[in-house]
């Protein structure tokens, strides 16, 4: 039966009617994850060496087991917050005379292909292997090796049951912090805790088994969860919830206003369209790591990219899903006689707004000195003139639905994203240190600001002008939005 869903998908892939579109992009996602694995591999091989020449007198294996809780709890919230759930088309299947358990065992075995499973797997078996060339025993490193990898499956699994979970989200989010304060403060040295526990996966054949058994009970619970929630019933379940606002004063900005007021009622009553907002938040500390972490970059364009991501946040998570947000709706959407240029304006304008507010609530950055202000400005308007625009250029090539009304449940992805989204990303991120970077190193550092914050000016005067460069090729691809919508329903 694996093999029959095997050629199902096939045969969806090459009869999709973005065929042409998905092997380009299968085609830069594989250069994307080959390059990823290299970076993960080079990590690997050179984390011992690493450990070797900033703390010379450190055993790199105690020191990694030291530190790897936080990798792992780092881990978990990187899988909630960005891998995708197997999806596939359950509603025909369930009809069918096919055992659910079988359709079960087959989503949970697709998951397993998920990159997220191979980066801890090319970190840890160059080191692995490594250690053993130094000396290290074999028999205590590959059960360590079995036992790391087991518990990085058992968060995989973990995944199924918590994805959507806010409460699950924001608590593991809180014991990383707290973890990370008690540490930094000597108050508790959970490193120290951490290392003795993995250490002893290396040394006890018993406590060598506790992950293996863990990967276990993570698999049976998610299938268990899978196939429970594998009806009918529960695929077309909605939540019935209506939240109310009043939204009129927002009539003042004229013929956007109503999809204004949509966009806002979403972000109202969505959990997902809400995690943008968290994430906004969460982007205007970005910045601190390169001031605190990496104070002699000041100046270089790396401050300029982290200043961009400090009020671009909104822009990144809310904005990269246009139009994936209206999809439930779009071809509704599109049969109304409204101007496309006022669809893509209304996005302009809120992407500009929550730029606005990212930048006050920055100010405190002028703590750092007027240079990292002036870039923080400098990077604002980026947002308003260039990014905002290649956000919305970017929607041209998502045509992935969001699932609005669907909670987690079997096989169902309504995280909304997809590797289309991180290839569009790069221009996003080179642009701005390109812009500041190059002026900066040939005639300095007024120069970069002034060439970063000069072509933004430039794309906030050219609006117009850009938007209706976009309302045409929007209207070009209209249709194959709407059949891709269609098609991902």
């Amino acid at each position: 039966m694996f093999k029959k869903f095997i050629s199902l998908e096939w045969k969806q892939f090459f009869r999709s009617s973005s065929f042409a579109k998905n092997i380009f992009i299968k085609i830069f996602m594989a250069i994307g994850i080959l390059t990823l694995f290299m970076y993960a591999i080079s990590i690997g091989i050179g984390l011992y060496f690493g450990v070797k020449e900033i703390f010379p007198d450190k055993d790199p294996f105690i020191l990694v087991n030291k530190y790897i809780l936080f990798y792992f709890v780092a881990e978990l919230l990187m899988r909630y917050s960005i891998q995708k759930m197997p999806v596939l088309q359950i509603k025909p299947l369930l009809i069918l005379p096919i055992n659910k358990k079988t359709v079960v065992k087959y989503g949970l075995a697709k998951s397993l292909l998920t990159v997220f499973n191979f980066i801890p797997l090319f970190i840890l078996l160059p080191f692995s292997i490594i250690l053993m060339l130094k000396g290290y025993s074999a028999s205590q490193i590959i059960p360590w090796f079995i036992d790391l990898y087991a518990i990085s499956i058992s968060l995989h699994f973990l995944t199924f049951l918590i994805n959507k979970s806010d409460t699950f989200f924001y608590t593991t989010l809180i014991i990383l912090l707290s973890f990370i304060g008690l540490e930094y403060f000597h108050i508790f040295k959970i490193s120290a805790f951490a290392g003795s526990v993995f250490l002893a996966l290396s040394k006890n054949p018993i406590f060598a088994l506790i992950p293996i058994v863990l990967a276990f009970i993570a698999y049976r619970s998610a299938y268990l969860f899978q196939l429970k929630h594998l009806n009918l019933d529960q695929i077309n379940s909605q939540n019935k919830e209506v939240k109310t606002a009043d939204l009129s004063w927002l009539n003042r900005f004229g013929k956007v206003a109503p999809f204004l007021k949509n966009d806002i009622k979403l972000i109202w009553r969505n959990k997902r369209a809400k995690q943008t907002i968290i994430a906004s938040l969460v982007f205007l500390f970005y910045a601190l790591y390169f001031l605190n972490m990496s104070k002699h970059m000041k100046g270089d364009g790396m401050i300029a990219f982290a200043m961009v991501f400090v009020t671009g946040g909104f822009a990144m998570t809310f904005g990269q899903l246009v139009p994936s947000w209206d999809s439930e709706y779009y071809t509704l959407l599109m049969s109304q006689n409204i101007k496309y240029k006022t669809y893509l304006e209304s996005k302009w304008y809120l992407m500009s707004a929550a730029v606005i507010v990212s930048f006050l609530l920055a100010t405190p950055y002028i703590y750092f000195g007027w240079k990292i202000y002036a870039l923080l400005v400098a990077g604002a308007l980026f947002n308003l003139g260039i990014n905002s625009h290649l956000v919305l250029l970017g929607g041209l090539f998502n045509r992935q639905p969001i699932k609005l009304n669907e909670k987690a449940k079997a096989f169902g992805n309504t995280q909304g994203f997809n590797m289309t989204n991180f290839l569009i990303a790069f221009p996003k991120i080179l642009l701005p240190i390109l812009l500041f970077a190059i002026p900066n190193a040939i005639w300095g550092f007024k120069a970069g600001i002034l060439t970063l914050a000069g072509v933004s000016v430039i794309g906030i005067l050219l609006k117009n002008y850009f938007l209706n460069k976009l309302e045409k090729l929007y209207i070009k691809n209209k249709y194959k939005t709407i059949a891709s919508f269609k098609e991902g329903a």
